[in-house]
C-alpha cells in the first residue's frame, strides 16, 4: 500500500517514530497469527515484539514490489519458525474462560463445542511445526496457496503437499481416537 511505503520511507530516512504507525496498523493481526501458532499468550507477545524488531532491522530490504503486509508476515513467521527450532517451543493449551462462554439455556451445546475445539487443537498441536503453520495459515487466516507459498518461501506444490500430509495425519488420528471430527475420517 502507498501509505505503508510512505511510512517505510520516513523510517529509512531517519524518522524512527514513523515505525509506530506500522506497528499500530499490523500489531493485532500479527499477534492473532502468532497466538494461533504458539497458543500461548506470553510467548505470542514476546514473538510479536521480536518480529517487529526483526522487520525494523530488515526494512531496507523491502523493495515495494509486493504487498508490504505479506513481506512483513514472511519475516515474522520465519522469525517464529527459527525461534521454534531454537527453543523447541511446546504448545500449551489456552483454556477458555467457562464463565464467559457458558450459556445457561444450552449447556450441552456449549460443552460439545468446547470438546470439539479441544480435539481440533490437539490434532493440530500433534502436527510438525511446518505443517501446523500451513494448516493455520490456510484455514484460520484463510490465505491462498500462493500467499502461503510467499510467506513460507516454499513452492506452491510443497505447500499443497504439506497441507495434504497434515490432513492425512489428522484423519489417521481421528480414525484411531474417534471423536468429533468424523468428517475428517471420511477421506475427503
Amino acid at each position: 500500500m502507498e501509505e505503508d511505503w510512505q511510512w517505510i520511507q520516513e523510517v529509512l530516512s531517519g524518522n524512527k517514530q514513523a515505525y509506530a504507525h506500522i506497528i499500530n496498523k499490523y500489531k493485532n493481526q500479527l499477534y492473532a497469527t502468532i497466538l494461533r501458532m504458539t497458543r500461548n499468550p506470553h510467548n505470542a507477545q514476546d514473538l510479536v515484539q521480536e518480529a517487529f524488531i526483526k522487520v525494523y532491522q530488515q526494512l531496507g530490504k523491502y523493495d515495494n514490489k509486493g504487498s508490504f503486509s505479506k513481506w512483513m508476515y514472511r519475516v515474522a513467521i520465519n522469525h517464529c519458525m527459527d525461534e521454534f527450532r531454537k527453543k523447541s517451543y511446546k504448545m500449551k493449551q489456552v483454556e477458555i474462560n467457562e464463565e464467559k462462554v457458558v450459556n445457561p439455556n444450552h449447556p450441552e451445546v456449549i460443552f460439545l463445542k468446547k470438546e470439539k475445539n479441544r480435539q481440533l487443537e490437539r490434532l493440530i498441536a500433534a502436527l510438525p511445526e511446518d505443517e501446523r503453520m500451513i494448516i493455520l495459515l490456510r484455514y484460520v487466516n484463510e490465505l491462498s496457496y500462493s500467499e502461503i507459498s510467499e510467506l513460507s518461501e516454499l513452492p506452491v506444490s510443497s505447500v499443497r503437499n504439506k497441507l495434504h500430509r497434515a490432513k492425512q495425519k489428522m484423519r489417521a488420528s481421528v480414525k484411531l481416537e474417534g471423536g468429533y471430527f468424523h468428517e475428517l475420517s471420511n477421506d475427503r
